[in-house]
């Protein structure tokens, strides 16, 4: 079997944002912020498995915030650190690295020298106001992303900005070269243009998706864009397209959905590791298991 991604999961389906159209939602309490006990020696063979398909990137991700869990992050990137990976990338909404700084800055420190490479940013927009409608429960102000990308920078971390493209935040070609034209300013290394995922169980997810979901015609409006103002680097299967706009790089990402599935054994898309010790294929499909 060969894969395309790695994908590691850190904590619970616990966070401190309330995005309308996520899979978790869940409120952080007592039990959801319980860290569970890793079974490292599956993921050893998750590990290998990834090395065999020639894998290059590791995720750190999460149903819910992975920073609510950051010995378990650092417990990760010490056993992943045997297996070589060039890029290990911490996916993040971001709030906590600049909302409790005192705390996390001798984390990243840490998680540096151990050899996570990326911090990926998740936003909506790279309007402040449209980040706090999605981001923030409680009606404080959204972290100050230029502060926070530059601080990062500071640690010599690589930024990426990934942004779920819903209606009337990223929905449109002006939207997309303004978003572009923020990343560029502040020296983001990568920037993913994600349509927001159509296919997910939670029901009041749905039910918004539904109504804020890209139409066919934004999705052509904005890769249109990419097409005529950017030059083409590469087609990844299944992934995405990777495009030069004026120097920065943008993926235009392609949503996991039953339409970037594969049954070829030899070009499947990710490598799931679960705490648990459970390997899987695929992220909503139960049947999808390899241990």
């Amino acid at each position: 079997m060969k894969f395309k991604m790695f994908s590691v999961v850190v904590g619970s389906e616990a966070c401190i944002a309330k995005c309308p159209f996520c899979v978790s939602c869940e409120t952080p309490n007592k039990e959801n912020l319980k860290s569970c006990e890793i079974n490292f020696r599956n993921l050893k063979i998750a590990a290998n498995l990834a090395n065999r398909s020639n894998v290059d990137t590791v995720m750190l991700t999460s149903r819910g915030e992975p920073l609510l869990f950051p010995d378990q992050i650092t417990d990760y990137l010490h056993h992943l650190k045997e297996f070589n990976f060039p890029f290990i990338e911490l996916q993040t909404n971001g709030i906590l690295l600049q909302k409790n700084k005192e705390k996390y800055d001798k984390y990243l420190r840490l998680w540096y020298d151990k050899g996570l490479t990326t911090i990926t940013i998740s936003v909506v927009s790279h309007r402040p106001e449209l980040n706090k409608k999605n981001y923030m429960q409680d009606n404080s102000d959204y972290i100050n992303l230029p502060e926070l990308i530059d601080y990062l920078h500071d640690l010599k971390f690589c930024v990426r900005l990934t942004c779920v493209c819903c209606k009337h935040m990223m929905d449109n070609s002006q939207e997309v070269a303004e978003f572009i034209k923020f990343a560029k300013e502040n020296k983001v290394e990568q920037v993913t243009l994600r349509p927001v995922n159509d296919e997910y169980r939670r029901e009041s997810a749905h039910l918004w998706i539904l109504e804020n979901k890209l139409t066919d015609e934004n999705k052509k409006d904005m890769q249109n864009y990419l097409e005529k103002n950017g030059t083409k680097l590469l087609e990844l299967e299944r992934i995405g397209t990777i495009y030069d706009v004026d120097g920065q790089n943008v993926l235009f990402s392609l949503p996991l959905t039953k339409y970037t599935r594969d049954t070829n054994p030899e070009n499947l898309r990710n490598l799931i590791f679960f705490q648990d010790g459970h390997i899987r294929y695929e992220w909503e499909m139960e049947g999808g298991i390899l241990l």
